[in-house]
């Protein structure tokens, strides 16, 4: 039988993992944000996960809320064995983290526990950190609380801004989860979990 995943993203830092998702496995729908005004003649524009979703021929919804029912009814519909999260921008209720076996797993741009929260790239260009990576980890109810699958470091050069450096982790993010997935799926990998999770956004 053959893995069934849904993939929830919205701006470019997703679209590497998406890309290799798509490219591995079977992608059976994409939850993205809805269409926003951009630019300056504030056009509707929609978010870079919907376009790259447009160009694989993947179904996708863009609620406004994943809590509306016609969102849940969608997920369930789609039957999801796993759910991979990258900077999709709402909270996961307990409704959609318990619908896959295998659970949400979250590619979020920091090493955990440093810099939980919605700009780990920004905070970690703003506080003159040295490095930074990619976690993978499966989510809970808590932000960015969940237990650790796989991590991995890079390091932040002087001339990096949170642009550039955004673009490296969302590669490196994609990597860390082609790479781990087997293992996770084959129950090689135990997710380690944190019983005192730091306050958020701490300084590491």
């Amino acid at each position: 039988m053959k893995l069934r995943i849904v993939f929830m993203g919205s701006p470019d830092f997703a679209i590497p993992s998406l890309n290799v998702l798509a490219e591995n496995y079977t992608v059976v729908g994409v939850v993205t944000q809805p269409d926003r005004p951009a630019g300056r003649g504030r056009d509707l524009t929609p978010p870079p996960v919907k376009v790259l979703a447009q160009q694989h021929g993947l179904p996708f919804i863009q609620p406004d809320k994943l809590r509306q029912p016609e969102a849940l009814e969608q997920l369930r519909l789609w039957h999801p064995d796993l759910i991979v999260v990258a900077a999709f921008g709402q909270i996961l209720r307990t409704e959609v983290l318990d619908l896959p076996k295998w659970g949400c797993l979250n590619v979020h741009a920091s090493l955990l526990p440093c810099w939980r929260g919605a700009a780990p790239v920004q905070a970690a260009i703003l506080h003159g950190d040295d490095q930074t990576g990619i976690t993978l980890m499966r989510m809970d109810p808590g932000v960015d609380t969940g237990p650790i699958i796989s991590q991995r470091a890079l390091s932040i050069l002087p001339q990096d801004t949170a642009g550039s450096l955004g673009k490296r982790l969302a590669v490196l993010g994609a990597e860390l989860l082609i790479e781990t997935l087997p293992a996770y799926l084959n129950g090689q990998i135990i997710p380690r979990r944190r019983t005192h999770p730091r306050p958020l956004t701490p300084q590491c």
